[in-house]
């Protein structure tokens, strides 16, 4: 199907570890209607989707790559160098770049994954958010490895250890803003599509990592209402926020749900394709 219009659409993709899948089939509906994404923007898991889409690959790819970096193994392996830092800091020391997980294994697949591929070499643009560790400020990365990128964003305080970028030490992009609308705004988007979530909090804290999962959840879900509030209140009428409901719990690593997730994207924008199409239809 022919593209519609001029106007550029941009995909922002905000945090929310295996929920981030439903942009896959926003993006699959997209493409049925003829919609062309110009631009892809994504945070902490989200950063994931958007390299993927960015590369331009099929929501089949996509939905196969997802099922394959994304599993409950990524949390299994402890850090020793992080425990001995905790329990004997005199002798092993301890500083900023403490994580409890390591991260050997993600790292690996993220590799195996993108390769050497570069952020600028990319078949749509793609931003992927991260967090400044000492001074807090949100950084958006447009150049450079695709691996550094998606590593830093996903740095989950407490949980995986910050990440170098240049000169910068980077954290999880949803410490500084869980759904990065305004990355779009700044890139001149038109029509931004934003899809995004609030985390699950903890039943049970039995854990350190737990521990540090509930204290970034609290942060990050009472920044993404603050923010989603602001961008209300601003009336920023191209902005649809795609905020899918799901029927009981989805935990982080929740894989097998994966085909759920990817439909109740396709669900989400549906019902907003009414309204899209007659943003389309307006003048560039």
């Amino acid at each position: 199907m022919a593209e519609l219009s001029e106007k550029r659409v941009a995909l922002v993709i905000g945090s929310g570890a295996i929920k981030c899948a439903c942009a896959i089939g926003v993006y699959d509906v997209l493409q049925s209607e003829g919609i062309a994404i110009d631009l892809v923007v994504g945070c902490s898991a989200g950063s994931i989707y958007a390299a993927v889409i960015a590369l331009g690959y099929s929501p089949a790819q996509a939905e196969q790559e997802s099922i394959r970096l994304w599993t409950q193994e990524l949390t299994r392996q402890r850090s020793k160098k992080s425990i001995l830092q905790v329990v004997l800091p005199q002798f092993f020391g301890f500083d900023k770049n403490f994580g409890l997980l390591d991260d050997t294994l993600i790292l690996q697949r993220l590799r195996t994954a993108f390769r050497s591929q570069q952020i600028e070499d990319t078949d749509i643009p793609l931003f992927v958010v991260a967090t400044d560790f000492e001074n807090g400020e949100k950084v958006v990365l447009d150049s450079g490895s695709i691996v550094d990128a998606i590593r830093a964003s996903l740095a989950i305080p407490f949980v995986f250890s910050p990440w170098r970028v240049g000169d910068r030490l980077l954290m999880d992009g949803f410490m500084s803003d869980p759904l990065p609308v305004d990355v779009a705004i700044k890139e001149r988007a038109d029509i931004i599509l934003a899809v995004g979530f609030e985390s699950p909090y903890q039943y049970r804290v039995n854990s350190a990592a737990k521990l540090a999962f509930q204290i970034t959840t609290v942060a990050a879900n009472n920044l993404l209402r603050s923010n989603f509030a602001f961008h209300n209140l601003a009336h920023h009428a191209e902005v649809i926020p795609i905020l899918p409901e799901f029927e009981g719990r989805i935990k982080a690593f929740d894989v097998a749900k994966l085909p759920m997730i990817i439909e109740k994207g396709r669900e989400s924008i549906r019902q907003e394709l009414p309204y899209l199409h007659e943003l389309m239809k307006g003048d560039p």
